[in-house]
């Protein structure tokens, strides 16, 4: 058997970042933070962090994450239907930035409502959502990945519909007399964003343009494709709102399948969070 307190400890470190954080929120000293996450890599034959700033969890590192949380929130899940906690559950979950403006609204909308719970929501891309799951870091993950990671399930939610689109003026300054979109300045997320690289692979056999900006967040990203600065994929749900921009490739639209994956335990709180997930995806996704 794993020693609980060791658990909680590693759990402390990768959520803090660092051995000081921890011990000041288990209220101990740095060194007992130290000796626990020794006593528990002993105990496991395993290195199970890497000692960086943030702290890193190994392979096996994860594996071991991922159990406390399960049983921290299966314990929970316990007391609370005895009635011996009046907190409500944090469920926390990794869910993409265009779903995040978009369809995922409903879902935050929907469990206003519902003290018993709270949502802690990480941000990432959906191509790499799945890997917090595989490091113990959330119970539930929006996720292009349709391969369940281990101990979970995954279901499909639909695609969000993408267009490349920029301003007119941007179009003719750039894509006059059939110049290809790869040569074209291009906006994108952020470093793990290759939607664009992807599109132009598909039309031209090469990414897009190396003149690029990286803006990562959602409303700064869609201002910089109105106000000129690059094309762009954007959803359906942001064209919507803005009727100068113009369609690149009309014909070639872009869907990105969506997944749910949650790991597999009987956790109401949980269970109320997929289908809250689920309802939003049938109203809103393709």
């Amino acid at each position: 058997m794993l020693d609980p307190e060791s658990v909680r400890t590693l759990l402390a470190v990768v959520d803090e970042g660092t051995f000081d954080a921890a011990a000041k929120a288990l209220h101990v000293t740095p060194s007992a933070v130290s000796q626990r996450i020794k006593s528990l890599e002993q105990r496991t034959g395993r290195v199970l962090l890497v000692r960086a700033k943030p702290a890193r969890l190994t392979e096996s590192g994860a594996v071991v994450a991922r159990y406390g949380r399960q049983q921290a929130l299966l314990d929970r899940d316990a007391r609370e239907a005895l009635g011996l906690v009046e907190d409500p559950t944090p469920i926390p979950v990794a869910v993409n930035a265009d779903s995040l403006a978009t369809w995922f609204r409903r879902v935050v909308r929907e469990l206003a409502a519902d003290d018993g719970l709270v949502l802690s929501v990480r941000r990432d891309d959906q191509d790499h959502t799945a890997e917090l799951l595989r490091q113990g870091l959330v119970v539930g993950a929006v996720t292009s990945s349709p391969r369940p990671v281990q101990g979970c399930v995954a279901r499909p939610l639909g695609s969000i519909r993408y267009h490349a689109v920029a301003t007119r003026a941007f179009a003719r300054r750039w894509l006059a007399d059939g110049r290809p979109l790869h040569d074209a300045p291009v906006i994108v997320f952020d470093e793990k964003d290759d939607l664009q690289d992807r599109f132009c692979r598909e039309l031209s056999g090469r990414d897009a343009s190396a003149r690029r900006h990286h803006l990562p967040d959602g409303h700064v990203f869609e201002d910089a494709v109105v106000a000129g600065a690059g094309w762009a994929l954007l959803t359906e749900h942001q064209i919507a709102a803005h009727r100068r921009l113009v369609h690149l490739a009309p014909d070639r639209p872009v869907d990105v399948l969506l997944h749910w994956q949650q790991w597999k335990l009987d956790s109401p709180p949980l269970a109320r969070v997929a289908d809250a997930v689920f309802r939003a995806a049938a109203a809103e996704l393709h």
